[in-house]
């Protein structure tokens, strides 16, 4: 069993590291700056330990199987939500790009790094989302840091929940903007966090579509009535939510019919959309701001030609199929009815992302070895991504999977569960 004061020393690290805080140095002028590095522990101990959850090395493709350090596993921990990585017309579109374009734009887009390619990508995305223009990023993190970091200046505000990604943290941190939060979801703390606003001030709610780790969905409606309340505007990351839930898959704020109360939408392709990047849609005026004057984008190589290529052909894929998008719907409700009926904890939501609570940070990085072992691949999340006696297991589903691997992966759950944590 783990050591309670490893488990308090995994806590303070990754709390430590969220809030950007160094090791106490005052009082030592001859201090290596490297101390903090040797000190550090935990990994090594979790290691030796046998439960080090992280860096385990695929050897095929992202898939709903995978062969992970010699052994065959069900992938039941990738963002892959629609299964397009192995598309075939997917594939052959990137194979083209790469003929075509080469391997890399070897600038950024705002010199000699733009492609035809990504205009097209850009003008399909922005009329798939029912916006007026779209702007590309490099990846979905940079996507947050140059949108906020570009819109939100000296004297504005910037309002956002407490579970909202880290790379939506960051991106205000880079803003010359005062950050504001509130609890998760909690529509009176943001009214009052809107309250603290000045009227000569602007102010950008920022939220998460689907959140990533509960796979609950934003209250948008609130948010944008509280928005219009107060004169604010609201952003949503829908990273997790395009693909998934909405009108074919088009996300939170379709899901709510508030495509044009939304202003802000941002999303990556990294996820349905099986490539790397990420981008933002809004109105034309805003995405041409935004391109003129965030260094995240300025500064950036653009998208490599076969990413552009992967994301466009699965942008034109969904908006074909979007039978995808109810198929997984169909998978996520069986695999949430099959972990309900076993009597494992679920947080209930509508989206692929089913976490089960595992509660303390020990018994999570257990229950994911003896899962992983028995050939199931799931994301243990510990604090600070949830508080320190609510850890999880966080679970997500492809549109490619199937009753009988999700059966056998329920079988493997129910042994896996049926067993005291050891």
């Amino acid at each position: 069993m783990l050591h309670c004061g490893i488990m308090m020393k995994y806590h303070w690290y990754w709390s430590a590291l969220l809030r950007g805080r160094r090791n106490d140095c005052e009082g030592d002028a001859t201090l290596d700056l490297f101390k903090k590095c040797y000190e550090y522990s935990l990994a090594n101990e979790l290691r030796e330990k046998g439960i080090y959850p992280y860096f385990h090395a695929l050897e095929t493709r992202q898939d709903t199987e995978v062969i992970m350090e010699g052994k065959r596993r069900i992938m039941l921990g990738s963002n892959n939500y629609l299964g397009l990585t192995t598309c075939p017309e997917v594939q052959e579109a990137g194979l083209k790009a790469l003929e075509q374009y080469g391997t890399g734009c070897s600038g950024s887009r705002f010199l000699n790094g733009t492609l035809k390619l990504h205009l097209e990508l850009e003008d399909e995305l922005a009329r798939f989302l029912h916006k007026e223009a779209c702007c590309t990023f490099s990846t979905g993190f940079q996507s947050n840091l140059g949108i906020i970091s570009a819109v939100v200046g000296h004297g504005d505000y910037v309002i956002c929940d407490k579970e909202n990604h880290a790379s939506i943290y960051d991106g205000c941190k880079l803003s010359y903007g005062r950050m504001l939060t509130y609890g998760h979801s909690n529509m009176e703390e943001l009214e009052i966090q809107l309250k603290k606003v000045p009227e000569s001030a602007g102010c950008l709610i920022v939220t998460d579509g689907v959140f990533s780790m509960g796979g609950d969905i934003a209250k948008l409606p609130e948010i944008v009535k509280l928005a219009k309340q107060y004169g604010a505007r609201v952003m949503v990351d829908d990273a997790h939510g395009l693909g998934v839930i909405g009108e074919g898959g088009r996300g939170t704020a379709s899901y709510f019919g508030l495509e044009d109360e939304v202003d802000l939408i941002m999303g990556t392709f990294s996820k349905s959309l099986a490539s790397l990047g990420g981008y933002l849609v809004a109105d034309a005026t805003v995405v041409d701001f935004v391109r003129h004057n965030s260094r995240p984008f300025i500064f950036s190589a653009s998208i490599t030609p076969a990413s552009a290529a992967i994301a466009l052909a699965s942008l034109r894929h969904i908006e074909a199929h979007p039978e995808l998008v109810k198929r997984l719907a169909e998978l996520s409700a069986y695999m949430r009815k099959g972990l309900k009926a076993r009597g494992i904890p679920i947080i209930e939501a509508e989206t692929p992302i089913i976490p089960i609570y595992t509660y303390t940070a020990e018994a999570t990085l257990l229950r994911a070895r003896q899962l992983y072992e028995a050939g199931v691949y799931v994301n243990p999340v510990l604090p600070p991504a949830t508080p320190p006696d609510l850890c999880l297991l966080r679970t997500s589903y492809m549109a490619s999977l199937n009753e009988k691997l999700l059966d056998e992966a329920l079988d493997i759950f129910g042994e896996v569960f049926s067993k005291p944590v050891e």
